[in-house]
């Protein structure tokens, strides 16, 4: 049967709503399994392999996500060209560095939990997407450098301190990635802060620019209605005015 477009909106709506929380929880899976090989090493490989399956676990979720919700759309060519970073996100399963790519979707997720406000959603990109992309950036650039020979960048600590001076464009030069890897799981992390600052500061001057422009329009509405009060208060005046001329010409 033939879905019309207001099925498949009402389908798509319901869909999304469903998968929100579990979405979600698989996008921290995956972060967890991500995370804890890389950062405690040491757990041996039968963790390894466990949160490997976690890993492929979250992929196929959101794998099922993504097609079902390119099934639904209307505009099937349209909404992978609108969504080439989630078709991504599927299609890279087996490059470890751009796996991250998923917690993507995390963003996504909790961007239609945040206020409708555009304070909530530059709040939710500047806390969620900071944290986020600090935070992975450091596992990115620690999994790449750690086996290197002349590496700087070795424990966890080293891998955040410099996700967090790169981010900030501080570069003290303390810590630097050496590898082909690390160069691009830095290359990302710049141009990805660089992204964030400028959506944030893009949003808060159009947030600024409709707050004069609904001043300036409250302050005009008010300038007319005062205006309207004494058109109407110089009406009665003339009224009363004339009414009592007639009065005197009659007596």
């Amino acid at each position: 049967m033939e879905l019309t477009q207001g099925s498949r909106s009402s389908l798509t709506g319901r869909w999304e709503r469903a998968t929100e929380w579990p979405l979600m929880v698989a996008a921290v899976a995956f972060l967890v399994s991500y995370a804890v090989p890389i950062i405690r090493p040491e757990i041996g490989l039968f963790w390894v392999e466990r949160f490997q399956w976690a890993s492929w676990a979250t992929w196929a979720l959101f794998a099922v996500d993504y097609i079902a919700r390119l099934v639904l759309a209307e505009d099937r060519k349209g909404y992978a060209l609108k969504h080439w970073c989630d078709l991504l996100i599927i299609a890279l399963p087996l490059l470890r560095p751009l796996r991250l790519l998923r917690l993507v979707s995390l963003l996504e997720i909790l961007n239609r939990k945040a206020s409708t406000g555009l304070r909530g959603r530059v709040a939710v990109y500047v806390a969620g997407g900071s944290a986020l992309m600090a935070f992975c950036g450091a596992l990115a650039v620690l999994d790449a450098e750690r086996e290197s020979t002349e590496a700087n960048i070795t424990t966890f600590a080293d891998a955040l301190w410099w996700a967090l001076t790169t981010m900030t464009t501080v570069g003290y030069g303390d810590r630097y990635p050496t590898t082909d890897s690390g160069r691009l799981a830095a290359a990302a992390l710049m141009i990805g802060g660089i992204t964030l600052l400028g959506i944030v500061t893009a949003t808060l001057a159009s947030w600024l620019v409709e707050k004069i422009t609904i001043t300036e329009k409250e302050q005009t509405a008010d300038l007319r209605a005062e205006i309207l009060a004494l058109n109407e208060k110089l009406d009665r005046l003339l009224v009363e005015r004339t009414e009592q001329e007639a009065s005197s010409w009659r007596s």
